[in-house]
This record gives C-alpha cells, structure tokens and sequence, in this order.
C-alpha cells in the first residue's frame, strides 16, 4: 500500500516523536504500558524460548520507549543469529551495536530481569503492548489526517486513499492470523466440502450464467483479476453486463460496475433492453406499445430489486476506484467487480510524469491489489490494438495485441478475448458451422486452468449473451447492434450522486410490484 503515498509524506507506522507528541495534546500522555515493557523484556532474558510465543506479536516498534526498543531489537538480533538470549549476550549485543548507553547501560539490563520471575503471562502481556501501539498509531494518523484536511492544495481523494491504506496496513501488521493444526484444517476442508456437495454444478466462485463457460472457469474467482479484452463492436459491455444481471439477478449476488464510457442510464437501457427482451432501438427512441410497456414492467421487477451497483464517474482514478470499492465491500459485500474500461481510467499522479505504459501498469497492479484485498474478483475490459484489422486471416485477437500488453498480461490471472467471426464476414467455422449471430469467448491465458474457445450466443438487438444451446433461434435481424443508447427518459429516478442502486432485495409476493403497478406510468424505475 506503500507505493500510493505522495513523495515527502511519511506515513509509515513507525514514525513516532514529536508528531505522537504533538497529537496527543497538552495533558495528555500517549497510550503506553510500560511496566508490562520491562516485565516482556526480563522474561526473554530468563527463558531461553520466551522469544518464541511472542516474535510474531511484537516488533521493536511497538515499544512506547526507546530504550525498550533498542533493547528489543537487540534480543531479535541475537535470535535471527541463532546465539542464546540471556542478561550477558543482550548486553554484549547492545555494545556490538553501539546502543548500550540508549538502552540505560548494563545497570538497567540487569534491572529488567529482577521485576519478573518467569515468562508465564507473557503472550498477554505482549498483546496488550501491541494494543498500546495500536492506540499510538491511530492517534497519529488522526492527527496528521486532522492537519491534512485543513490545508487548501490536500487532494480530498489522495487524502481518503492514506488514511484508509495507513489503518488497513496497522491491522494487516498487528492481526495476523496464526497457524493452524492439520486436524482443524481437515475439519474446515470436509465441512466445505459437505457445503458444495448439493452444488451439481461445480461452482467456486461468482457465475458468470454462462454455462459453458462456467464449466471451464468454475465461475469467477476470489482474487482473480480478469482482463476481458476485444475490438469496438465485440460485445464488450454487452457480455459483462449479461454476467453482471446473471450473478446479481440468478444467483443473488452483489456486483458493482464502474463505466468510465458510457453514462448510468444509458447502460441500465441496455439492461432493460436485455432482460425484457424488447428492441434496443425502440427503448432508444421511447417508441414502444401498450403490451411492450407491460412486458417491460413485467420482466423488469427482479432486475430492478437486484443488488447491482452501477457508477458513472468519468475519468475515475485509481485512488477514488479504491476508496469506493472499500465502501462497497463493507456496507453491501460485493462479491464482483467490473471496470468498463482500462484505458480510461487516470493512475496515481502522486509519483511523478511518466508516460501512458507506466501509468497503465500502474493501474493493473492496482486493480490486482484491489482484488486480493476485498478477496472478490475484478474484470476490467480491455481495448485491443489496431493490428487486429490489418492483420490477414480470421482476425483472430492474440495477447500481443493488447495494448500495453506487458505489463496487463504479467497482473492478469485471466486474459480473454470477444471475437464475432460474421463481424468480419466469416459465414462459416473451419467445421462448416453457420457463425451467424456467434460470439467466441478465446481463453488466452488462465493461471489456474485450461486454454479454451467458448461459444455463446450474441443477440445484437437486445444487447445481450447467452448460452449456444438455449433454444431461442436465431434470427437475422438479432445480429443488428448499437454501441451506444442514449436516455429516452432523460435519467430521472436513477442518478443518486454517481451511484445507481437497484433494490438489495428481491420481492418474495407473486405480483412483481406489491403497490399495484399495473402500467408505465406506474413503473418503479
């Protein structure tokens, strides 16, 4: 989390002094146990595997006194070198180190080891001097966040970014999880296999809804990031939005898509389009009938309860994209996220000027990071190069043609590409098979599984994917396909600062609408 604070701020967690001082205010001491200090510090040099049961909980920062420290630092000295800890080596230490004196010399060593008779109590006395410099470090940060927030040139988002990162990185350094016996983590691992063992269909992670692909992926996984990349006119909203409503509506699931390209209306339009399964151009232009209106509301009332997140905000940064997909996790536990698209998203422009490949890499570690924080996957679409159109052949996309691709095809778990044959006027596969209203989902690169080609069905005129197999048939007019569908109703009713939120749950009554919706005019969107 380091590499997101601006040059010439220092917030790591070991700074203290002055600026602890300065935080705590007048009359006030610093949360501190300094008896507990000398009691932890006596015991490592009376028993020999004291350090042991307490290497993992304290470091030298914890210590609220600096001769604690050094002296501290002085026993994991002697312990990374395999030498004995006891009152002769730890002062001998200090010597070699030159820190005898700012520890209180050879009387005060000597001093510790008579205040305690033996280290029976010292993982809890270590515990509670680890919460003391828990206590000092949030002080810190508040106070500096308190000084920050007052002066006029502090970019408000930078500043959310270091206070969320500083307390996150204070809880990943002092909670951390312990090691486990074989026997527990047998129990864990049966208990979760009893779990899935009336799941027939083999999913791990979110479902993508789409069957066949599902069957190659296990659904999308908890920290994944996965890069979905293809040519204008692929498909690239459509697909994501198909397995964003499969997820959301199908399965439960809250997902969230920030759309750097397109406004919030516009793509809940296409949602509407999809799930009610009426001409995207007639919801473009508002000229739909009676009945298509009651199709509309009909259809709609799940996708309108769904937990689906949707946000708008042009140019996000990577910095505001952290900070929102925090909030998210912790108020409504997403368990997906999308980001539409790459390339339009602006790095961290703390470091310095650098040119656009840096600022990419910069971002898809980012992404990375996202993901194995909040443990959710993160699919971020992706623009291919123009080599694609001047190549010969079927145009099929490799991962060469990604643009920046070094950088995105070393962070990405997964690396898939959308490609319509009959885009390109290619009628027929190598078998002989119509391509005729095909999308192809090409697996480039899967660090947990298999290469492979998975086909589905790409319906133009409804915005949408599905299955190959479903048994709607294919009709010429499916392939028509906009890229883009303006607001008919000029985005009343869904814009809340950014943020579109549709129902977190679904309504369990028969009516789809309990108030009595009956008609357009009654819709709840």
């Amino acid at each position: 989390m380091a590499e997101n604070k601006p040059a010439g701020k220092d917030w790591s967690p070991s700074r203290r002094g002055n600026s602890l001082k300065q935080s705590i205010g007048v009359g006030k001491l610093p949360p501190q146990a300094p008896e507990l200090e000398e009691a932890v510090l006596g015991a490592l040099m009376l028993e020999k595997d004291a350090l042991t049961a307490v290497v993992d909980i304290l470091s030298p920062d914890s210590f609220y006194k600096d001769s604690h420290k050094v002296i501290y630092q002085a026993i994991l000295d002697l312990f990374n070198g395999s030498e004995p800890i006891d009152l002769l080596t730890v002062t001998n230490q200090l010597k070699k180190n030159g820190k005898l004196e700012i520890a209180g010399g050879a009387y005060h060593i000597t001093e510790l080891t008579s205040k305690v008779s033996s280290a029976a109590n010292i993982e809890y006395h270590a515990r509670i001097i680890t919460e003391q410099a828990m206590k000092r470090d949030m002080i810190r940060i508040a106070s500096d966040i308190q000084k920050e927030a007052y002066e006029e040139t502090t970019d408000v988002f930078e500043l959310l970014d270091k206070m969320e990162s500083s307390l996150f990185e204070i809880s990943e350094r002092n909670i951390r999880k312990n090691y486990s016996d074989l026997r527990s983590i047998m129990r864990a691992a049966i208990t979760e296999l009893e779990g899935k063992k009336g799941q027939k269909d083999g999913l791990t992670g979110v479902p993508s809804g789409f069957t066949a692909l599902d069957r190659v992926t296990s659904g999308w996984q908890k920290s994944d990031l996965v890069i979905i990349a293809a040519r204008p006119a692929m498909g690239k909203t459509a697909f994501v939005l198909s397995t964003l409503r499969n997820a959301a509506v199908d399965h439960n699931r809250p997902v969230a898509i920030f759309s750097l390209e397109m406004s919030s209306v516009q793509l809940v339009n296409r949602l509407i389009s999809s799930e009610a399964e009426l001409d995207s151009e007639k919801i473009k232009k508002g000229n739909l009938a009676d009945y298509e209106w009651e199709q509309l509301i009909h259809k709609t009332s799940k996708l309108s309860s769904s937990p689906l997140f949707v946000d708008d905000t042009p140019a996000l940064s990577i910095l505001e994209l952290r900070a929102k997909c925090r909030r998210l996790k912790a108020q409504s536990d997403i368990q997906m996220i999308v980001v539409d698209y790459l390339q339009l998203m602006s790095g961290d422009t703390s470091k310095g000027s650098g040119n656009r490949e840096q600022e990419i890499a910069s971002i898809s570690r980012a992404l990375k990071m996202i993901a194995k924080e909040l443990e959710v996957p993160v699919i971020a679409l992706s623009q291919l190069s123009r080599s694609v159109e001047t190549r010969g052949g079927d145009k099929r996309p490799q991962l060469s043609d990604l643009r920046e691709s070094g950088a995105i095809e070393q962070d990405a778990d997964m690396v898939m590409f959308l490609y319509r044959p009959e885009y390109y006027g290619i009628t027929e596969d190598e078998e002989g098979n119509s391509t005729a209203g095909v999308g192809e989902v090409i697996i480039a690169k899967h660090r947990n599984g298999s290469l492979e080609n998975v086909k589905l069905r790409f319906i133009g005129k409804y915005t949408k994917f599905c299955d190959l197999e479903m048994n709607t048939p294919y009709q010429p007019q499916d392939a028509m396909y906009g890229h883009k569908f303006p607001s008919s109703a000029g985005g009343q009713g869904f814009d809340d600062g950014g943020m579109i939120r549709l129902q977190s749950k679904a309504n369990s009554n028969d009516d789809p609408f309990p108030g009595g919706f009956g008609s357009k005019d009654d819709a709840p969107f």
